[in-house]
């Protein structure tokens, strides 16, 4: 009798132990393609604008929630999910029609948008991303890890053409800006 109760227990602990995997999800090959490929832009980054010899127009502009900065003379040009060069050559080109003959313009980041940083974790919330960051470097600027912390791996949030994807990375693997880290409590 005795044993068939350790053996029911044992049962017991294996289901919820395999339950728990169930839930894994491993990083899908978009998830990681997203690192190489040339950076998006997106709501909350800032970048800064030059153009030679146009003092009015040269300066640093954000990209609001619409996914669009609004550039002196010419209005508002989208920004949402476009490479630096992207904006550079449309800046230019609008540019042209009318108000510089051959207009000289640069674009480079001058902040990213933020990483977010949840669960066990010293502080949760909102961390600036610098280029290079891994998912253990952001946990580091939250605080490092609680006492019951999963510190082999965590989940991460990214957006991916317009769609939410969560995969389970080392913490090792590298971040982009704008993605969501999930530490999870360990078991045992």
């Amino acid at each position: 009798m005795f044993s068939k109760q350790i053996f029911l227990v044992a049962i017991g602990v294996v289901s919820v132990t395999l339950g728990g995997c169930a839930s894994y999800r491993p990083a899908p090959a978009a998830f990681n393609e997203a690192i190489n490929k040339p950076y998006m832009l997106d709501a909350g980054d800032r970048i800064r604008l030059t153009v030679f010899e146009q003092e009015g127009i040269t300066n640093t502009y954000s990209v609001d929630q619409a996914g669009y900065i609004s550039i002196p003379l010419i209005g508002s040009v989208p920004a949402r999910g476009k490479t630096i060069q992207q904006i550079e050559k449309e800046v230019a080109a609008k540019l042209r029609k009318g108000y510089l003959r051959d207009p000289d313009v640069a674009v480079e980041i001058d902040r990213y948008r933020p990483v977010f940083i949840m669960g066990e974790v010293g502080a949760a919330g909102q961390y600036s991303y610098v280029p290079g960051m891994t998912a253990q470097k952001a946990i580091a600027a939250a605080g490092g890890f609680t006492p019951r912390a999963q510190q082999n791996d965590v989940d991460i949030t990214r957006q991916f053409n317009g769609e939410s994807l969560t995969g389970r990375v080392t913490i090792s693997d590298q971040v982009l800006p704008g993605d969501t880290i999930y530490v999870r409590e360990r078991f045992f």
